[in-house]
């Protein structure tokens, strides 16, 4: 197949999740309902950490920065989805697919520091609950959220500069319903087996690193959890851990499944699906999973209710006077 410059292509084209009309009618209205869901469940956690005292924490504060990278990761991917599945034409210009490209990279790598921080931040909390305030100071907060942001804007530069260079054919076509590097690296008309293992290597940083140090962190907090004397606070510390557990596993997991494989053993269908769960559905479930069982959230919420119910009925009677 003859090279095509990489300057002379103007646009790709997103084959998406299926090619039935009926189906991505289907789809269309299932994942309308699942960004409602994105949206309403991390904006509410944003305005409550913001809007109540008793939420400003280390812990609510990284919680805060994972709402907000969340809905920023699926804002990026959400809506040109639900585009595509009502269009004809599902062309996609090729500065908006490498922005694509580079915002996804960027936030997801930024997701996987944020999780292995409140990993950390929870191992202080239940092993060195005196020392919490102090080794988990605001500045220290602010220090390591500014060098997540910092490192996952380094990666995806690099990553991002050397997928931009491959030489790619004539073929458009992305088989997926977004760019990400793997798929834009499929087009490729050269031997890119060196920028396959750097992505590997880049892989295995910002996945399987933090992966073991969390995986580390927890079983120094099983351990300092077992040594609690009241069944009470053995229960309450892993109601905490567990729901920071679930998150992790369902995140790490399909991104590992999506990232850290050959691509000789790629297959489209497969990564599709893997791909909704860390760029969709692990969104979805990160308010859900941290708030229903969070009695801290929940009261904030009451709160908030009241106030609002508070000034609803005061603009009531203003405007009748």
């Amino acid at each position: 197949m003859p090279w095509k410059n990489n300057t002379d292509i103007m646009e790709f084209i997103l084959l998406g999740l299926s090619s039935e009309p009926r189906t991505q009618v289907i789809l269309f209205f299932i994942f309308l309902l699942v960004y409602m869901i994105i949206l309403i469940g991390n904006i509410s956690i944003i305005i409550l950490i913001w809007s109540d005292i008793s939420l400003h924490t280390p812990m609510y504060f990284f919680l805060g920065n994972l709402s907000f990278v969340d809905l920023c990761y699926t804002s990026c991917t959400v809506p040109r989805m639900l585009k595509d599945l009502i269009s004809v034409k599902k062309t996609i210009s090729y500065a908006e697919c490498i922005t694509q490209m580079y915002t996804t990279l960027c936030l997801g790598q930024s997701e996987c520091g944020l999780l292995a921080i409140m990993a950390y931040d929870r191992y202080i909390a239940i092993c060195y609950p005196l020392h919490y305030t102090t080794i988990m100071s605001k500045a220290v907060c602010v220090g390591l959220t500014i060098g997540i942001w910092l490192c996952g804007f380094i990666f995806s530069t690099s990553l991002a500069t050397l997928t931009l260079n491959v030489n790619r054919c004539d073929n458009k076509e992305i088989n997926h319903f977004l760019c990400q590097v793997p798929e834009v690296l499929s087009l490729g008309c050269e031997n890119i087996s060196f920028i396959e293992f750097v992505v590997f290597v880049e892989s295995v940083i910002l996945l399987l690193i933090p992966v073991t140090f969390i995986i580390i962190t927890y079983s120094q907090i099983i351990i300092c959890i077992l040594k609690i004397k009241s069944s009470a606070g053995q229960r309450k510390a892993f109601s905490t851990c567990g729901s920071h557990i679930l998150v992790v596993t369902i995140f790490y997991g399909s991104a590992m499944a999506a990232f850290m494989k050959p691509r000789s053993n790629s297959q489209p269908s497969t990564d599709k699906f893997i791909a909704i769960f860390y760029l969709i559905f692990s969104p979805m479930l990160n308010p859900l999973i941290y708030t229903l069982r969070n009695n801290d959230v929940k009261a904030a919420f009451s709160k908030l209710k009241f106030r609002m119910v508070y000034v609803a009925i005061n603009l009531g009677v203003v405007i009748k006077k």
